[in-house]
C-alpha cells in the first residue's frame, strides 16, 4: 500500500457520509435554495447565517495561481529503486532494491495562466515529491536540461519578458512576442534554451511522452561523507516524441485539456505512465572532459561524455481525488532535500533555493503549508515551530524553545550518521572575495547551441527554423526582429541564421563588436528525438472509421490485436448511433469525427467494407478532411477497404505509412511497424499543398 494514500485517507470526506447537509459548524439545514426573507417577495435579512456562510466561503475559494508553471496537471504514484545506491548515496529511498517511494508529480507549461491551452509551444515542468522515509524530497525540474538565464537576478526579468505584455496582457500562453524576443536578443546566455523550445521538445505529443531533466547539477553524498556533482535525468519508458505544430494550435482550439486529458485517462484505463530516474556521475576525471561550467544552468551535459546510470523507476497509477485540495495546492520548493543529496553552487539554483520557499508563502496563505495534507511527510515530524495562519498540528507540552529543561530537551537533534542520521550540508571549503562578478568559465553562450543544431535530424531543423519564423515574425517591431536574428541565430548557424532571415524579410547584419567565445563540439545523437522512441506502440491512440456495411470480424480482430499490443483504440463514425454492420451485427461508436478529430489520435483504420461505406464516407466531407488531415500530419494510415478513396478520390501518393489492403491481415503488422516510427517523415516534403 501507497504511505502517502494511506495518509490521505483521514482527511476525506465521503459525501454520502454524513448523510445529511450542514453548515461549516455542523448544523444540519433544512434549505440550501432559498435565502431568508421577510416574507416571500421581502428583503434578504442579515440574520441568515447559512446563507452568508455560503457566500462568504464561495467568495474566497480561490487562491493566486502560480506567478509560473499556473497551468499544470498532478497525480500520485511511486518510485522502485533498482538497487542499493549506497555507493553513491545515503539517501533512504535509493538505499536498497525494490525500495518503495510514495511520489506526486506535477506537469505543467511555463507561461500561461490557468485556464490557457496544453499544447502552447512553451518548456514544461517537471516536478517530482518523494514522501521518504527521511522527509520529503522534491526533484523540481523541467522537460528540457537548460535554462534560460545563469543567475536568479534575472529570472524576475525574464518571466516579465515572457509573460503576456503589461499594455494588454496578450498574447495567453506562448512567447512569439516582442518583450521576449528583445529580452533574448540581449541576453545571449539564453540562445541555447529558446533553441531547444523552438524544437518539437516544444510542443510533446503527450504528457507521458517528455523526459524530465533536474537542470542543476546536484550532490549526491554517501556514508563516507565522499560527494559526486550528479545531474538528473527521467527518461519515459514510452519513448520521446511532440506533435507537428500545426496539430498542436488545432488542438489548443478543440480540445485546450487535450495533455491533461489523455494523461488522466491513460491511468483511469490501467496504462500507467512510467518514467526512469537515471544520474549523470560527474567525478573529476569526467569533469577534465567538459570545455564548460557544470555550475552553469544553460548547459547540459552530453551523454557520450557522462551516461546516464539507471537509478529507479517511476510509475504514475492514481489520479487524485480532488484537483485542488491536491494537484492545486501541493507546494514543491527546491530546498526540500534529505541526507544524501545537497545543492552545488549553481547561482540559479540558489537563487530558486529561496524563491520556490518564498512563493508558497505568498501563494498557500502562511508558514503553514507543509500541513496541508497532500504536502505533509510520511514520516514523523517535529521541531519548535509554533502558530501562524492555518496551524493544524496541536502541539503538546511546555516548551516551544531549545535547548530546553522543561520538556526534556525533546524535540532532540539527531546527530549526522552513515545511515537515518540528521542533515548536514557537504562540507566545502569556500574561499573567495565578495562581488557581483559572473565566471569567465559562464561566457560561452552559443557551443552548446551549436552542438544541439547539429545533432538534429533534417526534419527536426526545419521544424526549427518554422518555429523561429513564426515566433519572431508576430514581433512588431522591426529591430526587435532583426536583433535576434542577429545577435543571436548567427552565432549559432549561418544555414539557421540566412533560412529564418529570408522568412523574416531581414538582412544579415551581425552587430557583434567582439569575438565570440565558441568551441567545436560534436553532435549528440542522444539529443534527437527519432533516437529516443520506445520501439512499441504502447498508449498510442488508433481511431476505427466505422460506417454503415463494415465488416464486423474486421474492426473487431484489427482493435483486439492493436490493444494485446498496448494501444488504445476508438471506434469513430459520423454519427453516435449503432453502426449496422455487413451481416447485421451492429457496432457502438465511441466518439464522432467531428467531436473526436483526427488530431486527438496518432493513426487511424478504415476498415474492410461494403461499396455502401464507401459510398458513403466519399459523400463526406468531415470523413475527407479527416484523412487529408492524418496524412498532413504524417500519420499512420490504412484502409482495408474503401481504398477507391484513396486511390481514385483522394489521389493521395502512397509511402511506408499510406496502407491499403484487403482487411486487417493484409495491414496490420506495417501499421505497427509505422506507428512505432510515430511519424512518416518522408511524406513530410510532399504535403504542403494538401488542404486540411
Amino acid at each position: 500500500m501507497n504511505k502517502k494514500l494511506e495518509q490521505l485517507e483521514q482527511f476525506k470526506i465521503n459525501d454520502k457520509n454524513p448523510v445529511y447537509s450542514t453548515t461549516n459548524t455542523g448544523v444540519s439545514l433544512s434549505d440550501d435554495s432559498n435565502s431568508l426573507k421577510a416574507g416571500p417577495r421581502g428583503p434578504t435579512l442579515l440574520e441568515d447565517f447559512v446563507l452568508r456562510e455560503k457566500i462568504t466561503h464561495f467568495d474566497h475559494e480561490r487562491i493566486p495561481e502560480r506567478i509560473v508553471h499556473a497551468r499544470g496537471t498532478g497525480a500520485h504514484g511511486y518510485f522502485l529503486s533498482y538497487k542499493d545506491h549506497s555507493k553513491l548515496t545515503k539517501a533512504d529511498f535509493l538505499s536498497k532494491q525494490d525500495k518503495k517511494t510514495p511520489v506526486f508529480i506535477r506537469i505543467s507549461t511555463v507561461q500561461g495562466p490557468r485556464g490557457s491551452p496544453d499544447t502552447v509551444r512553451d518548456v514544461h515542468g517537471f516536478a517530482v515529491k518523494f514522501y521518504t522515509d527521511e522527509g520529503n524530497y522534491d526533484l523540481v525540474g523541467n522537460n528540457m536540461p537548460v535554462f534560460f538565464i545563469q543567475d536568479a537576478s534575472s529570472f524576475p526579468d525574464f518571466v516579465h519578458a515572457v509573460k503576456m505584455e503589461p499594455q494588454n496582457e496578450m498574447p495567453t500562453g506562448g512567447s512569439a512576442h516582442d518583450t521576449f524576443y528583445d529580452f533574448c536578443g540581449l541576453k545571449p546566455e539564453s540562445a541555447h534554451t529558446v533553441l531547444w523550445v523552438m524544437s518539437d521538445r516544444g510542443i510533446p505529443i503527450s504528457l507521458r511522452h517528455q523526459q524530465g531533466f533536474g537542470v542543476h547539477t546536484y550532490r549526491f553524498i554517501n556514508a563516507e561523507g565522499k560527494s559526486t556533482f550528479v545531474k538528473l535525468h527521467w527518461k519515459p519508458l514510452s519513448g520521446t516524441c511532440s506533435l507537428l505544430w500545426d496539430e498542436a494550435q488545432k488542438l489548443a482550439g478543440k480540445d485546450i485539456d487535450y495533455h491533461r486529458r489523455r494523461f488522466w485517462e491513460d491511468i483511469e484505463s490501467g496504462d500507467f505512465p512510467q518514467w526512469e530516474l537515471g544520474a549523470q556521475l560527474l567525478d573529476e576525471d569526467v569533469q577534465k572532459k567538459f570545455d564548460f561550467d557544470i555550475l552553469d544552468p544553460t548547459k547540459l551535459i552530453p551523454e557520450e561524455l557522462a551516461p546516464v546510470i539507471p537509478l529507479g523507476r517511476m510509475v504514475i497509477d492514481k489520479n487524485p481525488d480532488n484537483f485542488f485540495a491536491e494537484t492545486e495546492q501541493v507546494a514543491f520548493c527546491v530546498s526540500h532535500v534529505v541526507p544524501g543529496i545537497d545543492f552545488s553552487n549553481d547561482p540559479l539554483l540558489q537563487g530558486r533555493i529561496f524563491s520556490y520557499l518564498d512563493t508558497q508563502l505568498s501563494r498557500l496563505g502562511g508558514p503553514n503549508f507543509n500541513e496541508i495534507p497532500i504536502n505533509r511527510p510520511v514520516c514523523p515530524f517535529a521541531n519548535n515551530q509554533r502558530d501562524g495562519i492555518h496551524r493544524m498540528t496541536i502541539n503538546k507540552g511546555g516548551a516551544s524553545y531549545f535547548p530546553n529543561s522543561i520538556d526534556k530537551g525533546y524535540p532532540l537533534l539527531k546527530e549526522p550518521s552513515a545511515n537515518k542520521g540528521g542533515f548536514r550540508p557537504y562540507p566545502e571549503n569556500i574561499s573567495g572575495t565578495k562581488s557581483y562578478d559572473r565566471s569567465e568559465t559562464f561566457e560561452d553562450h552559443f557551443s552548446q547551441a551549436t552542438m544541439f543544431w547539429n545533432s538534429m535530424s533534417q526534419h527536426e531543423k526545419n521544424h526549427i527554423i518554422s518555429a523561429y519564423s513564426f515566433e519572431i515574425s508576430k514581433c512588431s517591431r522591426p529591430d526587435v526582429r532583426a536583433r535576434y536574428v542577429n545577435n543571436i541565430l548567427v552565432n549559432i548557424d549561418s544555414v539557421l541564421a540566412e533560412k529564418v532571415a529570408k522568412n523574416l524579410g531581414v538582412k544579415i547584419e551581425p552587430t557583434s563588436t567582439k569575438p565570440i567565445k565558441k568551441v567545436m563540439v560534436k553532435p549528440s545523437p542522444a539529443l534527437s528525438q527519432p533516437n529516443l522512441l520506445s520501439g512499441d506502440i504502447v498508449s498510442r491512440r488508433i481511431s476505427v472509421i466505422i460506417e454503415k456495411g463494415v465488416d464486423y470480424d474486421d474492426v473487431i480482430k484489427f482493435k483486439d490485436d492493436m490493444e494485446k499490443r498496448g494501444a488504445m483504440v476508438m471506434l469513430v463514425s459520423t454519427t453516435l448511433a449503432p453502426v449496422e454492420c455487413s451481416g447485421g451485427e451492429m457496432l457502438t461508436p465511441k466518439g464522432t469525427i467531428v467531436g473526436n478529430p483526427s488530431v486527438f489520435f496518432d493513426a487511424v483504420y478504415v476498415p474492410l467494407s461494403t461499396d455502401e461505406t464507401t459510398k458513403i464516407l466519399s459523400d463526406d466531407g468531415n470523413f475527407l478532411h479527416y484523412i487529408l488531415e492524418s496524412f498532413k500530419h504524417l500519420k499512420t494510415i490504412a484502409f482495408g477497404g474503401s481504398v477507391s478513396v484513396i486511390k481514385e478520390l483522394l489521389r493521395l501518393p502512397q509511402d511506408h505509412g499510406l496502407l491499403l489492403g484487403n482487411g486487417y491481415k493484409d495491414i496490420t503488422e506495417q501499421f505497427f511497424y509505422s506507428l512505432a516510427h510515430h511519424r512518416v517523415w518522408e511524406r513530410e516534403s510532399k504535403v504542403s499543398k494538401i488542404p486540411a
